[in-house]
């Protein structure tokens, strides 16, 4: 085992002899490939006693075991989720209401430029109207 530091975290790099090669891996994968292996070896013990035993289901279980999580577990990441939910639902209500109190703004601005642009048509035409008729 080694110590590989990278940045302000250090890591214990274990390495796992794949066959193909030494392969480098965290303390964290080495504990949970030995869990995986204990498991393995438990189940295979009592397959080797019970022919009704698969060893493809074998290998489905002890994956389940070691990574689903428990109970207590799976309900703090429920909560975490509806935490989440929650948060989404508030942020997109504030969003809405920031869009309509815009469209209220850009709505009270429209008659305003209309009577604008209304007052400098009729300008535009007394000067035309002006100029048509010159003074006598």
């Amino acid at each position: 085992m080694c110590m590989v530091k990278s940045g302000n975290a250090s890591y214990s790099i274990l390495a796992l002899d794949t066959g193909k090669g030494v392969t480098p891996m965290t303390s964290e994968a080495g504990e949970i490939t030995d869990k995986l292996k204990d498991k393995k070896a438990e189940y295979e013990a009592i397959a080797s006693s019970n022919s009704f035993v698969n060893l493809e289901d074998m290998d489905n279980k002890i994956i389940t075991e070691q990574y689903m999580p428990s109970g207590s577990q799976a309900q703090a990441e429920v909560q975490r989720l509806r935490d989440q939910m929650a948060q989404m639902q508030a942020s997109t209500v504030e969003q809405i209401a920031q869009h309509k109190v815009e469209a209220v703004a850009r709505e009270a601005e429209q008659p305003r430029k209309y009577n604008e642009l209304q007052l400098q048509l009729q300008n535009m035409m007394k000067m035309f109207q002006q100029s048509q008729n010159p003074p006598s």
